[in-house]
């Protein structure tokens, strides 16, 4: 895991500010058991979930962090309280932190939806960045909510180690910046629940967000299921 530094460039002679972002997503649900689409809905963990927001909270403890954000659904919510709590730091709610708003497909697996939305089934799988699955967010649409939300916590508490608590979408996004991954890239890389994930963001780089870790499960017990293979 990196340390927090700022450093000079020796060219420009500009201060660049680093800020830490460690991104969680929520314990798991019933429904990331059932590999069943969750989106807006509004899902709470399950007794495991609970477990893992615990689990959290404890490997996190001696992080410096001084603000948590989450969104405001509630599986990420009481992931959050927990980590809060333990903690004792602020915790506020960001819409712009939410799970993209699915449409069609909340509500279901990936076979249900085969069955029952055919075209957008074949848009799910084709992973076309255009495509809003009736009244939900096309990916590009969510993809550019996601950015504008961390990049103005960013803006807020520039240089700071900060925590967030979202979702497996949310940090797809993010996974995407940071490594350069086009929107209709497959995903190949694991989303566990309550996984750890550490980012840092660059005032002054091109590429502002750089992956430093992801995906990290010290903190949980290996018997517990991650839900780690549902995709959203």
């Amino acid at each position: 895991m990196a340390t927090f530094r700022t450093t000079i460039s020796p060219i420009a002679h500009t201060l660049e500010i680093l800020t830490r972002l460690c991104i969680i997503r929520h314990g798991e649900t019933d429904w990331n058991a059932e590999k069943r689409i969750q989106g807006h809905l509004d899902i709470p963990l399950n007794e495991s979930g609970l477990r893992q927001a615990h689990a959290i909270a404890d490997g996190l403890a001696e992080c410096p962090f001084r603000n948590i954000y989450s969104s405001d659904l509630r599986r990420a919510w009481q992931t959050a309280k927990i980590a809060a709590g333990r903690l004792e730091i602020p915790l506020r709610p960001h819409e712009g932190l939410r799970e993209r708003h699915s449409g069609v497909l909340e509500g279901r697996t990936v076979e249900e939806l085969s069955a029952r939305h055919p075209e957008a089934h074949a848009r799910f799988l084709d992973r076309d960045p255009d495509y809003p699955f009736g009244p939900g967010e096309s990916m590009r649409t969510f993809s550019a909510r996601v950015v504008a939300a961390v990049e103005e916590l960013v803006a807020s508490h520039a240089g700071e180690t900060l925590l967030l608590v979202t979702h497996g979408g949310v940090l797809d996004v993010v996974f995407r910046i940071a490594t350069g991954r086009s929107l209709d890239a497959p995903r190949d890389y694991p989303m566990p629940n309550a996984g750890i994930n550490w980012f840092e963001h660059s005032s002054s780089a091109s590429r502002k967000f750089r992956l430093v870790a992801w995906g990290e499960q010290y903190h949980l017990d290996p018997s517990l299921h991650s839900g780690s293979d549902h995709p959203e």
